[in-house]
């Protein structure tokens, strides 16, 4: 019978947006998870509770979704101009995998109210009352992000009246701006086209032809018209998730679309990615009921979007996924675009299973190639606990 004793981590339990996860500054991990590698992925899986066959990790801090499948690293920064290096890890529910291929737009908003209250930013920096601008460098994707967190009597405020639909109760604004959210690994459009014709199997779509709109902006997504696949636009979690080859023809449409953008070579290497790309699929403005029994009307929104998100739909919306609805909306001529009407602009409000959310975004043409100078939305953050993390002394 084995006896080895666990061991402590120091750790924060915290919300970001509509998703949520524990954070660590790299310095409290055990010196062997202090640098990428398999001592850092195993340790997180531990701390997760992953990989579990029940899929509902019991034995961690997982919360059985991909919303609360998530780990954070936080260090003072390396690079210049910013206040503190943020490394997102999102967790494999059923799988020994920690995808490590791209951000997670909803707890950037967690990261500049830690970094302050762990005194990652510099003192001066941070107003006795008003409010601090921190300057993130996301290390996965190697872009700057800018958070301004509220500051009363010197310290992080993390309750308010600010209301997000997907979370449940209000709590303090924090805006978060993503400068340059054109993804790392290419072109903004990776084929040079703002709609291109997807080949995939007839499972997928009638003909093995797609229209799809393929963006790297905030994170590699895939765009398709929810009409196309058979769907409204309307859907719940329900209406998805429990339906198995649903989820499998969404992970072929994936992995085809993951190969057309250049992220993987071969349609078997999308499982060894499952964080990116994301499958997103857009409608026409429309009413419909949320998932809180909330009702949306037609003229509340500009379009309607879901997405999925490791291989089920979103309960809400992934931030990052967010940033490249606004970035594709202010494109002409994206599938995303269309749905919202066409022509130019500079936010968009979609609605999502829990309800609404606006993003403001701006792109230009360079030289004949689209790019995103920013991208702009409004998220909130809470810890949630705070102490030490227990795990296995063999998790490492």
């Amino acid at each position: 019978m084995s006896q080895i004793p666990q061991i402590r981590i120091p750790a924060t339990y915290m919300r970001g947006g509509t998703s949520k996860g524990v954070f660590f500054h790299l310095d409290d991990l055990p010196e062997a998870a202090r640098v990428p590698g398999e001592a850092r992925d195993r340790l997180l899986l531990r701390v997760i509770g992953s990989p579990d066959p029940y899929q509902k990790q019991i034995d961690g801090m997982g919360g059985a979704t991909s919303s609360t499948s998530k780990t954070v690293i936080l260090s003072k920064s390396e690079s210049p101009d910013h206040d503190v290096d943020y490394l997102f890890g999102q967790v494999a529910i059923d799988k020994p995998f920690v995808d490590w291929s791209g951000n997670c737009g909803n707890l950037s908003a967690a990261v500049g109210p830690f970094a302050i209250t762990n005194g990652l930013v510099a003192a001066e920096r941070i107003p006795h009352n008003g409010v601090a601008t921190v300057r993130i460098w996301q290390a996965n994707i190697d872009k700057t992000i800018v958070a301004r967190v509220p500051i009363t009597d010197g310290e992080v405020q993390e309750t308010g009246d600010f209301e997000l639909d997907g979370v449940t109760f209000p709590a303090a604004e924090v805006a978060v701006e993503f400068m340059s959210p054109a993804d790392g690994e290419g072109a903004m459009f990776p084929t040079g086209n703002v709609v291109d014709n997807l080949e995939v199997p007839e499972s997928v779509a009638k003909g093995g032809v797609l229209e799809a709109t393929l963006i790297n902006a905030g994170i590699p997504t895939i765009f398709v018209n929810a009409a196309d696949i058979g769907y409204t636009g309307s859907e719940l979690q329900e209406a998805i998730n429990g339906d198995l080859q649903a989820l499998a023809r969404f992970e072929l449409l994936r992995a085809h679309g993951a190969v057309r953008m250049g992220l993987i070579d071969h349609i078997d290497q999308a499982a060894g990615r499952q964080h990116t790309p994301k499958v997103a699929f857009v409608a026409p403005p429309a009413g419909y009921v949320t998932s809180s029994g909330k009702t949306v009307t037609a003229d509340d929104v500009d379009l309607l979007v879901r997405a999925l998100s490791m291989g089920k739909l979103h309960h809400a919306m992934m931030g990052t996924a967010a940033v490249a609805i606004g970035v594709a909306a202010a494109v002409p001529g994206t599938l995303v675009s269309r749905a919202a009407g066409g022509g130019e602009r500079i936010s968009v409000c979609f609605g999502h299973p829990s309800g609404t959310l606006r993003v403001g975004a701006e792109a230009c043409q360079i030289n004949g190639d689209w790019t995103a100078t920013k991208a702009i939305m409004s998220r909130s953050a809470r810890v949630l606990m705070e102490g030490w993390v227990r795990v296995p002394g063999d998790a490492l």
